[in-house]
Parts: structure tokens; C-alpha cells; sequence
């Protein structure tokens, strides 16, 4: 990436969400690029990096604000740094128009990507980390994440959590999760899974990730039957 120049609204939209200016292009356009374009770096490592200065500037952040015991403190910390919450922080700054894909990723819906959306927010934390160190990236985190932080996500019961206690306070069998589709490009896969309960019925979710499929049909199932 020799001699990349970010866009004027490129760095216009770092220096107000990083809370400060990019110095070197090649280390932001690397966080803003997939690996579908021809470029050979991409946001993969930096995504690996930023993913450990957001668990740590936020388990910081619930530390010292009190939030409960350890236990409570590790389902808040789960649920803030999930990829569906990277991905919602990233639609609520509008990241998509400055990621960076190859022709085939940009067809198949690749800026609307949970996946992508989420691994950018990380790779940016991650790229703000190495050029101004962490207390830059932590303040980053807590201007970008203040919302959900002071908000609701992740004070209730994990819905999977929750569907589990509900089985075994009913005297029922333990939830089974089954994946039943994957579709899709890598970038852009679509997971459907179905969890049943026997004895009680099944329900089932769509998402980008597996993980998040089961999530949805957990809440979907406790919605319906629950």
C-alpha cells in the first residue's frame, strides 16, 4: 500500500471517531481494507489486535463503574464486544462508505455485513492502538461505545443462558441446536439454525454468524413457548 492518501471525507471521518487525526495512510487504509481486493494487507490482523484493546478498554470501563459481580461483569463484557455490537456502532457512524472491498465482496452485500462491519470497528481500535497507544484506543472506545456501555445491552440473562435455565426449571431435556443452512460467500455467509426442546416445540433464526443464529432462535423459542 506505498503512497495510499486517504480520502479528505476518509480523514475527516478518523479524526472525528478516533478522536484523533490519522498520521500514516498505509496503517488506516490497511484497517479499512478486505481481503478480497487485490491489496496484500488487509484488516485481518489489525481486526486480531483491536479485538484484544476493546475487551480490555471495556472490561476497564465496567470495572470501574461498578457494574455487579463477576459474573454479571463478564455477560455485559460478552455482549459489548460481540460482533452484532461492533456491527451496530459501525451502521451508527456510517463506517460502510470507507471500507475498502474487491468488485465480488461490494455485489454480494459485503458493506452491510455483520462480519465486515464488525472486523473494521475492531481493526480501527486496533490501528488507533499502534500509532497513539491505549489510552488514544480507550478513549475511542468510550466515545464510540458509550451508548450501549450506559445503556441496556447486555444487563439480561444471554438468551441461550436463559433458554438453558428455563429447560431445566421445566424439567425438560436440554436445548438442541441444529444448523440447518449455510449459504452464502465467506464474507457474506448466511447461517440458519433451529432449536428445539423436546417435548416443547423449535424455533429458528437467520443471521451472519452461527453464533448469532442460535442467539436469535434461543430468543425466538423463549418468545414463543417461554
Amino acid at each position: 500500500m506505498a503512497g495510499v492518501t486517504l480520502s479528505p471525507e476518509t480523514i475527516r471521518f478518523l479524526a472525528e471517531h478516533a478522536g484523533v487525526a490519522p498520521r500514516d495512510s498505509a496503517l488506516w487504509e490497511e484497517a479499512l481494507t478486505h481481503a478480497s481486493t487485490a491489496d496484500k494487507r488487509n484488516y485481518e490482523r489489525l481486526e486480531f489486535l483491536g479485538d484484544r484493546v476493546l475487551g480490555l478498554s471495556i472490561a476497564d470501563w465496567l470495572y470501574e463503574r461498578g457494574d455487579g459481580p463477576e459474573g454479571k461483569l463478564s455477560q455485559r463484557l460478552n455482549a459489548l464486544v460481540s460482533r452484532a455490537t461492533c456491527a451496530t456502532i459501525a451502521r451508527s457512524i456510517e463506517l460502510a462508505p470507507h471500507i475498502r472491498l474487491g468488485k465480488q465482496a461490494r455485489d454480494d452485500g459485503g458493506q452491510d455485513s455483520d462480519n465486515i462491519l464488525g472486523d473494521v470497528m475492531e481493526a480501527l481500535i486496533g490501528a488507533c492502538f499502534l500509532e497513539h497507544g491505549f489510552e488514544a484506543s480507550r478513549a475511542m472506545v468510550r466515545q464510540l461505545w458509550e451508548e450501549p456501555v450506559l445503556g441496556k445491552t447486555g444487563s439480561r440473562k444471554h438468551p441461550k443462558s436463559a433458554l438453558q435455565e428455563w429447560a431445566a426449571g421445566n424439567r425438560r431435556r436440554a436445548p438442541e441446536y441444529k444448523l440447518l443452512d449455510r449459504s452464502g460467500p465467506d464474507h457474506a455467509a448466511r447461517f440458519t439454525v433451529a432449536v428445539s426442546v423436546h417435548g416443547v416445540g423449535e424455533a429458528q433464526a437467520t443471521a451472519n454468524s452461527k453464533q448469532d443464529a442460535e442467539t436469535q432462535a434461543a430468543e425466538e423459542f423463549m418468545r414463543r413457548f417461554g
